[in-house]
């Protein structure tokens, strides 16, 4: 199904520039819903073979698909056009600033479907198009949270209200880390296993802290300290200290969290008077780092623990031997 929150007009207004589009009927179907993010050519509904035709599509005439409509004579091209925008094409883009064939701007001009044309290459115009058009159809949505870049990694912060997660992210921002989105995250997927997030555009590098109230962080610490996105990397809960809570202590067992069907793992940091969650954050975050390049720190020190233990155990063992005259 279409979906409503992407327009063509939406699209014209965001891409204007960087496809350097021309509306031949400039204002027509700017309310027509783009389907999905897929971009194609016609291919064979040209040719009149319309079964696995994918209307919902933003359709793409290249050179090959223009010189074709070109060849045919009259009658056979407004009846393959009337056939073409019979169905509820989203809009139609000619590429290489090629000249349009006879009735092809009259053929969408009857059926309300846009006709743009671009001075871009066809694989030029699909490599600039297709990022859009992901990004405006991934899966998203709103954490409640604080996202900051700590050594190139991406920290998610999350846990109840109060609990401290922008006063945690303020701290590392003025530790040289990078502000990305404070209380509300909006997180799309792309891809299989990627998550970004951002902030709200209204509410984009300013953080709440209670007592004090809303600060911009980029005016106050500089445009260094703040970026527009990040990947989500690594969930660190936040949560009060309980003496009875069950504590990892050697990182052998690692926890994950599900966001939009992505696993990541997640880091559980319970919080009591004197504890430096800036610093921990920090280490958290570079061994998430060493973990990537290979290196696990719980693993190796498990590793070496076994060792010691085997070779103790076979010493004990030739020395009962030794010492054994029966």
């Amino acid at each position: 199904m279409p979906n409503p929150k992407v327009t063509v007009g939406a699209l014209l207004e965001r891409l204007r520039g960087a496809l350097q589009l021309e509306e031949i009927e400039p204002g027509t179907g700017h309310d027509r819903a783009v389907g999905n993010a897929e971009v194609s050519s016609p291919g064979l509904v040209l040719a009149g073979y319309v079964k696995r035709f994918s209307a919902e599509r933003l359709q793409v005439l290249g050179e090959t698909e223009i010189t074709y409509l070109s060849s045919l004579n009259p009658f056979e091209r407004k009846k393959i056009l009337d056939l073409f925008f019979s169905f509820p094409i989203p809009a139609v883009f000619v590429t290489k600033g090629q000249r349009l064939p006879t009735g092809l701007k009259e053929s969408a001009e009857a059926s309300g479907v846009p006709l743009i044309r671009t001075k871009l290459k066809t694989a030029e115009f699909y490599r600039r198009i297709k990022p859009v058009l992901e990004m405006e159809f991934a899966p998203t949505v709103s954490l409640h949270g604080s996202l900051a870049d700590v050594f190139g990694v991406g920290l998610f912060f999350t846990g109840k209200s109060g609990i401290g997660k922008s006063e945690c992210v303020l701290d590392l921002v003025e530790r040289g880390h990078r502000l990305v989105a404070d209380d509300l995250v909006i997180t799309s997927k792309r891809g299989n296993d990627v998550l970004i997030g951002r902030g709200h555009e209204m509410q984009r590098h300013y953080m709440e802290i209670r007592g004090v109230g809303l600060i911009d962080v980029k005016a106050i610490f500089g445009i260094r300290a703040v970026r527009q996105q990040k990947r989500i990397e690594v969930v660190v809960q936040l949560e009060e200290w309980d003496q009875h809570a069950v504590v990892e202590r050697t990182g052998l067992d690692v926890e994950n969290t599900t966001i939009l069907d992505v696993e990541l793992p997640r880091v559980t940091v319970f919080l009591n008077p004197g504890k430096n969650i800036t610093v921990v954050a920090e280490v958290i975050a570079l061994n998430h780092l060493l973990r990537y390049s290979g290196i696990n720190a719980a693993e190796v020190f498990n590793e070496r623990l076994v060792h010691r233990m085997k070779a103790a155990a076979a010493n004990n063992i030739r020395e009962y031997l030794q010492e054994d005259h029966e």
